[in-house]
């Protein structure tokens, strides 16, 4: 029982590192992204429109918008996923004063990050337009 207390600590002291923030801010932010996406995403959702479970008025979507969101929400998990690898490569070789990598892994990680919301934003976007 005693190791159960001594892992709890642990991690109860990981809180105390602004990196554990960091890191749950930029999952907190993805997530919230894709939550607003997938609202979006259910109110054009053909069945739940035909049983009327959406007060959205919108309009039936064609194959070819049916696939672009599709692979736009695969770009989407891909870019985040890469952002926060990024992130955590930059906090490795910030403790080990690695300044050409780090430098490396920072610019990817904003890069990435730009890419990871600029997909959700243009989503957004698009199914704004799409709905009234």
């Amino acid at each position: 029982m005693k190791w159960l207390i001594d892992e709890i600590g642990g991690a109860l002291s990981q809180l105390k590192r602004w990196q554990t923030w960091l890191g749950i801010g930029l999952i907190g932010t993805f997530a919230g992204l894709a939550y607003l996406v997938a609202t979006f995403a259910f109110k054009t959702d053909a069945i739940l429109v035909f049983m009327r479970r959406t007060g959205a008025s919108c309009q039936e979507m064609t194959n070819g918008s049916i696939i672009a969101m599709f692979v736009g929400m695969i770009f989407f998990a891909f870019s985040a996923i890469l952002t926060l690898g990024e992130v955590q490569r930059y906090l490795q070789y910030k403790q080990r004063s690695a300044h050409h990598q780090t430098r490396q892994s920072l610019i990817w990680g904003i890069a990435w990050g730009a890419v990871a919301v600029s997909i959700a934003i243009g989503a957004l976007v698009f199914f704004s337009q799409y709905c009234r």
